[in-house]
């Protein structure tokens, strides 16, 4: 389970430090890619072997599942932490997500986001404005 934000700092190289406490989940190894709202998404390999499925399950014949597919796996890259658990963020993920310095590195309980800190500060607080009708929404859905 990955909960919590941790706040980071993108080293030269392309080097990411993942929280220690997030790390126990990710021995199995892990996937990093594109995510919505340009940031990055990090999937232990188990959810990203049930992604990966749900997507070869879509219609070969629908074009908007083949952009699907090529969408998700183009981006996606595997990647390993090193001994100082720290993972390698490529150059054009890195230029997505417009990540150079400082990063949020949020846990969403099955996978982590990594985001441009400043991005991320804009989006909480939009989150946070918006708390109420984000809850008169979600009531409905318990």
């Amino acid at each position: 389970m990955f909960l919590g934000r941790f706040d980071h700092v993108l080293d030269e190289k392309g080097r990411l430090a993942i929280p220690a406490r997030f790390r126990s989940g990710l021995q199995e190894g892990m996937v990093l890619t594109r995510g919505t709202d340009r940031c990055l998404y990090l999937f232990p390999e188990s959810a990203w072997t049930g992604i990966a499925a749900r997507l070869d399950a879509l219609p070969m014949g629908d074009p908007n599942a083949r952009n699907l597919r090529r969408a998700a796996f183009a981006a996606a890259e595997p990647v390993e932490l090193d001994k100082q658990g720290r993972v390698v963020v490529s150059e054009r993920l890195r230029s997505y997500a417009g990540l150079t310095g400082a990063v949020a590195v949020v846990g969403m309980n099955t996978y982590i986001e990594i985001w441009e800190q400043g991005a991320w500060d804009a989006l909480e607080t939009r989150v946070e404005e918006q708390g109420e009708i984000l809850a008169q929404q979600m009531a409905g859905q318990f």
